[in-house]
Protein backbone atom coordinates (compact mmCIF):
# COMPACT_ATOMS: atom_id res chain seq x y z
CA UNK A 1 0.00 0.00 0.00
CA UNK A 2 2.85 2.43 0.80
CA UNK A 3 4.41 1.95 -2.64
CA UNK A 4 1.06 2.52 -4.34
CA UNK A 5 0.44 5.68 -2.31
CA UNK A 6 3.88 7.10 -3.11
CA UNK A 7 3.36 6.26 -6.78
CA UNK A 8 0.03 8.10 -6.77
CA UNK A 9 1.60 11.25 -5.30
CA UNK A 10 4.43 11.17 -7.85
CA UNK A 11 1.85 10.60 -10.58
CA UNK A 12 -0.06 13.71 -9.52
CA UNK A 13 3.12 15.76 -9.27
CA UNK A 14 4.45 14.78 -12.70
CA UNK A 15 1.33 14.05 -14.75
CA UNK A 16 -1.58 15.58 -12.87
CA UNK A 17 -2.04 18.61 -15.11
CA UNK A 18 -2.29 16.39 -18.20
CA UNK A 19 -4.16 13.37 -16.84
CA UNK A 20 -6.19 14.69 -13.90
CA UNK A 21 -7.24 12.02 -11.42
CA UNK A 22 -5.99 9.36 -13.80
CA UNK A 23 -2.47 10.45 -12.83
CA UNK A 24 -3.16 9.22 -9.28
CA UNK A 25 -4.41 5.88 -10.59
CA UNK A 26 -1.56 5.37 -13.04
CA UNK A 27 0.99 6.34 -10.40
CA UNK A 28 -0.46 3.81 -7.95
CA UNK A 29 -0.50 1.04 -10.58
CA UNK A 30 3.10 1.69 -11.64
CA UNK A 31 4.07 1.95 -7.98
CA UNK A 32 2.90 -1.58 -7.22
CA UNK A 33 3.84 -3.05 -10.60
CA UNK A 34 7.10 -4.59 -9.27
CA UNK A 35 4.89 -6.72 -7.02
CA UNK A 36 3.71 -8.47 -10.18
CA UNK A 37 6.68 -10.72 -9.37
CA UNK A 38 4.14 -12.84 -7.49
CA UNK A 39 2.78 -14.01 -10.86
CA UNK A 40 5.99 -15.99 -11.38
CA UNK A 41 6.11 -17.64 -7.97
CA UNK A 42 3.75 -20.59 -8.69
CA UNK A 43 6.39 -22.13 -10.96
CA UNK A 44 9.25 -21.59 -8.49
CA UNK A 45 10.45 -23.72 -5.63
CA UNK A 46 10.15 -22.33 -2.09
CA UNK A 47 13.80 -21.26 -2.12
CA UNK A 48 13.44 -19.82 -5.61
CA UNK A 49 10.43 -17.82 -4.50
CA UNK A 50 12.28 -16.42 -1.48
CA UNK A 51 15.28 -15.38 -3.57
CA UNK A 52 13.12 -13.92 -6.36
CA UNK A 53 10.69 -11.84 -4.29
CA UNK A 54 12.37 -8.54 -3.45
CA UNK A 55 15.66 -9.95 -4.68
CA UNK A 56 16.41 -10.59 -8.34
CA UNK A 57 13.17 -8.93 -9.40
CA UNK A 58 14.13 -5.69 -7.64
CA UNK A 59 17.60 -5.30 -9.09
CA UNK A 60 18.38 -2.06 -10.90
CA UNK A 61 18.97 -3.98 -14.14
CA UNK A 62 15.57 -5.69 -14.03
CA UNK A 63 13.88 -2.45 -12.96
CA UNK A 64 15.46 -0.53 -15.84
CA UNK A 65 14.11 -3.04 -18.35
CA UNK A 66 10.73 -3.05 -16.62
CA UNK A 67 10.58 0.77 -16.69
CA UNK A 68 11.27 0.82 -20.43
CA UNK A 69 8.57 -1.77 -21.17
CA UNK A 70 5.93 0.05 -19.11
CA UNK A 71 6.90 3.43 -20.58
CA UNK A 72 6.51 2.16 -24.14
CA UNK A 73 3.07 0.74 -23.29
CA UNK A 74 1.93 3.92 -21.54
CA UNK A 75 3.19 6.19 -24.34
CA UNK A 76 1.13 4.17 -26.81
CA UNK A 77 -1.93 4.28 -24.54
CA UNK A 78 -1.52 8.03 -23.97
CA UNK A 79 -1.24 8.93 -27.66
CA UNK A 80 -4.46 11.00 -27.56
CA UNK A 81 -2.86 13.13 -24.83
CA UNK A 82 0.26 13.58 -26.99
CA UNK A 83 2.54 12.39 -24.21
CA UNK A 84 5.96 11.45 -25.54
CA UNK A 85 7.92 8.31 -24.73
CA UNK A 86 10.60 10.32 -22.92
CA UNK A 87 7.97 11.85 -20.63
CA UNK A 88 6.40 8.46 -19.94
CA UNK A 89 9.82 6.95 -19.24
CA UNK A 90 10.72 9.74 -16.81
CA UNK A 91 7.42 9.29 -14.97
CA UNK A 92 7.77 5.49 -14.71
CA UNK A 93 11.42 5.71 -13.68
CA UNK A 94 10.77 8.11 -10.81
CA UNK A 95 7.88 5.99 -9.50
CA UNK A 96 9.93 2.77 -9.64
CA UNK A 97 12.89 4.45 -7.94
CA UNK A 98 10.49 5.51 -5.18
CA UNK A 99 9.35 1.89 -4.85
CA UNK A 100 12.94 0.70 -4.51
CA UNK A 101 13.82 3.38 -1.96
CA UNK A 102 10.89 2.36 0.24
CA UNK A 103 11.87 -1.31 -0.04
CA UNK A 104 15.46 -0.60 1.00
CA UNK A 105 14.17 1.20 4.10
CA UNK A 106 12.55 -2.00 5.39
CA UNK A 107 14.07 -4.76 7.49
CA UNK A 108 14.08 -7.28 4.63
CA UNK A 109 15.45 -4.84 2.04
CA UNK A 110 15.84 -5.25 -1.72
CA UNK A 111 18.47 -6.86 -3.93
CA UNK A 112 19.08 -3.76 -6.00
CA UNK A 113 22.68 -4.64 -6.92
CA UNK A 114 22.02 -8.17 -8.20
CA UNK A 115 23.78 -9.91 -9.97
CA UNK A 116 26.94 -8.08 -8.84
CA UNK A 117 26.13 -8.23 -5.11
CA UNK A 118 23.77 -10.86 -3.71
CA UNK A 119 23.34 -9.14 -0.33
CA UNK A 120 20.16 -7.10 -0.09
CA UNK A 121 20.25 -3.43 0.86
CA UNK A 122 18.23 -2.90 4.07
CA UNK A 123 18.33 0.20 6.26
CA UNK A 124 15.96 -1.24 8.90
CA UNK A 125 13.89 1.90 9.32
CA UNK A 126 10.35 0.98 8.26
CA UNK A 127 8.04 -1.88 9.04
CA UNK A 128 7.29 -3.91 5.89
CA UNK A 129 3.81 -2.37 5.73
CA UNK A 130 4.20 0.93 7.53
CA UNK A 131 0.65 1.74 8.64
CA UNK A 132 1.25 5.35 9.70
CA UNK A 133 2.95 6.45 6.49
CA UNK A 134 0.43 4.59 4.33
CA UNK A 135 -2.58 6.15 6.07
CA UNK A 136 -1.05 9.64 5.89
CA UNK A 137 -0.57 9.37 2.14
CA UNK A 138 -3.91 7.66 1.48
CA UNK A 139 -5.71 10.48 3.32
CA UNK A 140 -3.95 13.13 1.22
CA UNK A 141 -4.59 11.20 -2.02
CA UNK A 142 -8.31 11.14 -1.22
CA UNK A 143 -8.18 14.88 -0.54
CA UNK A 144 -6.39 15.51 -3.82
CA UNK A 145 -8.82 13.35 -5.79
CA UNK A 146 -11.79 15.44 -4.64
CA UNK A 147 -10.06 18.81 -5.05
CA UNK A 148 -11.01 20.78 -8.13
CA UNK A 149 -8.73 23.47 -9.42
CA UNK A 150 -10.13 26.99 -9.79
CA UNK A 151 -9.40 28.26 -13.28
CA UNK A 152 -7.41 31.51 -13.25
CA UNK A 153 -9.24 34.63 -14.34
CA UNK A 154 -8.38 36.03 -17.73
CA UNK A 155 -6.88 39.46 -17.89
CA UNK A 156 -8.02 41.77 -20.70
CA UNK A 157 -6.31 40.86 -23.95
CA UNK A 158 -3.90 38.47 -22.29
CA UNK A 159 -3.65 34.79 -21.42
CA UNK A 160 -4.82 33.61 -17.99
CA UNK A 161 -2.37 34.67 -15.31
CA UNK A 162 -2.01 32.98 -11.93
CA UNK A 163 0.70 33.46 -9.36
CA UNK A 164 -0.67 30.81 -6.99
CA UNK A 165 0.44 27.20 -6.95
CA UNK A 166 -2.40 24.81 -7.92
CA UNK A 167 -4.10 23.35 -4.86
CA UNK A 168 -3.61 19.74 -5.96
CA UNK A 169 0.10 20.24 -6.49
CA UNK A 170 0.36 21.99 -3.14
CA UNK A 171 -1.35 19.04 -1.38
CA UNK A 172 0.92 16.62 -3.22
CA UNK A 173 4.04 18.47 -2.08
CA UNK A 174 2.68 18.58 1.46
CA UNK A 175 2.24 14.80 1.35
CA UNK A 176 5.76 14.18 0.09
CA UNK A 177 7.17 16.69 2.57
CA UNK A 178 5.37 15.14 5.53
CA UNK A 179 6.59 11.71 4.42
CA UNK A 180 10.16 13.03 4.32
CA UNK A 181 9.90 14.50 7.84
CA UNK A 182 8.33 11.24 9.03
CA UNK A 183 11.42 9.39 7.83
CA UNK A 184 13.71 11.99 9.44
CA UNK A 185 11.82 11.48 12.69
CA UNK A 186 12.36 7.72 12.32
CA UNK A 187 16.09 8.16 11.75
CA UNK A 188 16.32 10.38 14.85
CA UNK A 189 14.44 7.89 17.04
CA UNK A 190 16.58 5.04 15.74
CA UNK A 191 19.73 6.97 16.61
CA UNK A 192 18.50 7.47 20.17
CA UNK A 193 17.61 3.78 20.57
CA UNK A 194 20.86 2.65 18.92
CA UNK A 195 22.91 4.76 21.32
CA UNK A 196 21.07 3.15 24.24
CA UNK A 197 21.75 -0.37 22.97
CA UNK A 198 25.40 0.48 22.30
CA UNK A 199 25.89 1.96 25.77
CA UNK A 200 24.38 -1.14 27.39
CA UNK A 201 26.65 -3.50 25.47
CA UNK A 202 29.72 -1.38 26.28
CA UNK A 203 28.82 -1.36 29.96
CA UNK A 204 28.57 -5.15 29.92
CA UNK A 205 31.82 -5.51 27.98
CA UNK A 206 30.03 -7.63 25.39
CA UNK A 207 31.91 -8.34 22.17
CA UNK A 208 29.83 -8.95 19.05
CA UNK A 209 30.24 -9.30 15.32
CA UNK A 210 27.42 -6.93 14.38
CA UNK A 211 24.02 -5.76 15.52
CA UNK A 212 20.74 -5.29 13.73
CA UNK A 213 18.23 -2.65 14.93
CA UNK A 214 14.69 -2.33 13.61
CA UNK A 215 11.40 -0.74 14.68
CA UNK A 216 8.48 -2.52 16.28
CA UNK A 217 5.22 -2.40 14.29
CA UNK A 218 3.22 0.85 14.01
CA UNK A 219 5.74 3.12 15.74
CA UNK A 220 9.24 4.60 15.99
CA UNK A 221 9.25 4.64 19.79
CA UNK A 222 10.05 1.01 20.62
CA UNK A 223 13.02 -0.63 18.92
CA UNK A 224 14.32 -4.18 18.77
CA UNK A 225 17.99 -5.12 18.49
CA UNK A 226 19.51 -8.43 17.41
CA UNK A 227 23.16 -8.79 18.42
CA UNK A 228 25.17 -11.42 16.56
CA UNK A 229 27.75 -13.01 18.86
CA UNK A 230 28.62 -15.91 16.57
CA UNK A 231 27.36 -18.94 18.47
CA UNK A 232 24.39 -17.03 19.91
CA UNK A 233 22.13 -14.09 19.15
CA UNK A 234 20.87 -11.64 21.76
CA UNK A 235 17.48 -9.95 21.31
CA UNK A 236 16.51 -6.90 23.35
CA UNK A 237 13.98 -4.07 23.32
CA UNK A 238 14.45 -0.41 24.13
CA UNK A 239 12.08 2.55 24.22
CA UNK A 240 13.32 5.98 23.24
CA UNK A 241 11.95 7.11 26.63
CA UNK A 242 14.16 4.68 28.59
CA UNK A 243 16.73 6.52 30.67
CA UNK A 244 20.39 5.74 30.13
CA UNK A 245 20.56 3.91 33.46
CA UNK A 246 17.91 1.33 32.56
CA UNK A 247 19.60 -1.91 31.42
CA UNK A 248 18.40 -3.75 28.34
CA UNK A 249 16.89 -7.14 29.07
CA UNK A 250 18.57 -9.45 26.59
CA UNK A 251 17.07 -12.79 25.59
CA UNK A 252 19.69 -15.24 24.36
CA UNK A 253 19.02 -17.56 21.41
CA UNK A 254 21.70 -20.17 20.78
CA UNK A 255 22.62 -20.30 17.10
CA UNK A 256 22.26 -24.08 16.83
CA UNK A 257 24.82 -24.48 14.07
CA UNK A 258 25.10 -28.21 14.86
CA UNK A 259 21.45 -28.69 13.83
CA UNK A 260 22.45 -28.00 10.22
CA UNK A 261 25.15 -30.66 9.99
CA UNK A 262 23.01 -33.13 8.07
CA UNK A 263 21.60 -30.48 5.67
CA UNK A 264 24.82 -28.64 4.78
CA UNK A 265 24.87 -30.20 1.30
CA UNK A 266 21.36 -28.95 0.53
CA UNK A 267 21.59 -25.71 -1.48
CA UNK A 268 18.49 -24.34 0.24
CA UNK A 269 20.44 -24.15 3.51
CA UNK A 270 22.89 -21.62 2.07
CA UNK A 271 20.00 -19.74 0.44
CA UNK A 272 18.29 -19.27 3.81
CA UNK A 273 21.52 -18.16 5.50
CA UNK A 274 21.98 -15.56 2.80
CA UNK A 275 18.34 -14.45 2.85
CA UNK A 276 18.30 -13.91 6.63
CA UNK A 277 21.52 -11.86 6.48
CA UNK A 278 23.05 -14.07 9.15
CA UNK A 279 20.23 -13.51 11.68
CA UNK A 280 19.21 -17.16 11.75
CA UNK A 281 18.90 -19.86 14.36
CA UNK A 282 18.52 -23.59 13.73
CA UNK A 283 17.12 -26.53 15.64
CA UNK A 284 17.11 -30.27 14.88
CA UNK A 285 14.10 -31.81 13.18
CA UNK A 286 13.24 -35.43 12.46
CA UNK A 287 13.07 -34.65 8.73
CA UNK A 288 16.24 -32.57 8.57
CA UNK A 289 16.38 -29.20 10.31
CA UNK A 290 14.30 -26.21 11.32
CA UNK A 291 15.68 -22.73 10.57
CA UNK A 292 14.19 -19.42 11.76
CA UNK A 293 14.74 -15.76 10.85
CA UNK A 294 15.32 -13.39 13.79
CA UNK A 295 15.34 -10.16 11.77
CA UNK A 296 11.59 -9.62 12.05
CA UNK A 297 9.79 -9.00 15.37
CA UNK A 298 8.52 -12.29 16.73
CA UNK A 299 4.92 -12.82 17.79
CA UNK A 300 4.61 -12.93 21.57
CA UNK A 301 2.10 -14.82 23.69
CA UNK A 302 1.90 -13.98 27.38
CA UNK A 303 0.82 -16.10 30.33
CA UNK A 304 0.59 -19.42 28.48
CA UNK A 305 2.04 -20.40 31.82
CA UNK A 306 2.40 -18.04 34.74
CA UNK A 307 5.17 -15.44 34.26
CA UNK A 308 6.11 -16.91 30.86
CA UNK A 309 6.13 -15.30 27.42
CA UNK A 310 6.34 -17.50 24.32
CA UNK A 311 8.09 -16.12 21.23
CA UNK A 312 7.33 -17.48 17.76
CA UNK A 313 9.46 -16.29 14.87
CA UNK A 314 7.66 -14.48 12.08
CA UNK A 315 9.48 -16.53 9.43
CA UNK A 316 10.80 -20.07 9.71
CA UNK A 317 11.24 -23.11 7.52
CA UNK A 318 11.76 -26.87 7.69
CA UNK A 319 14.49 -28.32 5.48
CA UNK A 320 13.07 -31.73 4.65
CA UNK A 321 15.64 -34.28 3.50
CA UNK A 322 12.92 -36.87 3.02
CA UNK A 323 10.99 -34.83 0.47
CA UNK A 324 11.04 -36.15 -3.10
CA UNK A 325 10.31 -32.69 -4.52
CA UNK A 326 10.82 -29.34 -2.77
CA UNK A 327 13.04 -29.87 0.30
CA UNK A 328 12.06 -26.51 1.79
CA UNK A 329 8.73 -25.89 3.51
CA UNK A 330 7.71 -22.60 5.08
CA UNK A 331 6.14 -22.87 8.54
CA UNK A 332 2.82 -21.07 8.88
CA UNK A 333 2.92 -18.07 11.21
CA UNK A 334 1.06 -18.61 14.48
CA UNK A 335 -1.71 -15.99 14.93
CA UNK A 336 -1.44 -13.74 17.96
CA UNK A 337 -3.79 -11.51 19.91
CA UNK A 338 -3.01 -8.17 18.24
CA UNK A 339 -5.07 -6.16 20.73
CA UNK A 340 -3.12 -7.58 23.65
CA UNK A 341 0.17 -7.17 21.75
CA UNK A 342 -0.47 -3.48 21.00
CA UNK A 343 -1.67 -2.78 24.55
CA UNK A 344 1.45 -4.32 26.06
CA UNK A 345 3.70 -2.64 23.50
CA UNK A 346 2.30 0.80 24.36
CA UNK A 347 2.82 0.06 28.05
CA UNK A 348 6.42 -0.94 27.33
CA UNK A 349 7.04 2.27 25.36
CA UNK A 350 6.12 4.31 28.43
CA UNK A 351 8.22 2.26 30.83
CA UNK A 352 6.01 -0.59 32.02
CA UNK A 353 8.50 -3.45 31.62
CA UNK A 354 6.40 -5.97 33.53
CA UNK A 355 3.65 -5.87 30.90
CA UNK A 356 6.14 -6.77 28.16
CA UNK A 357 8.73 -9.01 29.77
CA UNK A 358 8.47 -12.52 31.17
CA UNK A 359 10.41 -15.75 31.37
CA UNK A 360 11.05 -16.28 27.65
CA UNK A 361 10.56 -19.48 25.69
CA UNK A 362 11.13 -20.21 22.02
CA UNK A 363 7.91 -21.76 20.73
CA UNK A 364 6.78 -22.80 17.28
CA UNK A 365 9.80 -24.95 16.45
CA UNK A 366 8.36 -27.79 14.39
CA UNK A 367 8.82 -31.12 16.14
CA UNK A 368 10.03 -29.62 19.44
CA UNK A 369 8.54 -28.49 22.73
CA UNK A 370 8.97 -24.82 23.81
CA UNK A 371 12.58 -24.10 24.73
CA UNK A 372 13.41 -21.98 27.78
CA UNK A 373 15.79 -19.15 26.92
CA UNK A 374 18.38 -17.53 29.20
CA UNK A 375 18.31 -13.78 29.86
CA UNK A 376 20.75 -11.03 30.86
CA UNK A 377 19.22 -7.95 32.42
CA UNK A 378 21.50 -6.48 35.10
Amino acid sequence: MVQAALGALIGELMMGQRLGNWALAWGALVGISPNAEWLVTPILSTAGKLMWLGGFSHSLLVMAAWAYIIAIALAWFWRPKKIEKATALAFVSVVLVGHLVLDTLTVTGAGIFWPFVSKRVAFNLLDRNDFVLAMLWVFLIGWIAFTKEVKPKKSRGKKPVSTQMPKRRKLCLWGLGLGFFYLIFGVTMKSIASAGFEADLVRRGVKFERKHIGPMPYNFLLWRSVVDRGSELWVGYRSVFDSSGIPVRWTVYSRGQEALQQVTKVSETDDLKQLTDGCWIARPNAKGAWLGDLRLPESRTWEVRKTMVDSRLAQSWVIDLKSDQDPLREVMTHPQDNDDFIKRMVSRIFGNHEQWEGNPRLAGVVGSLPESLPIYEN
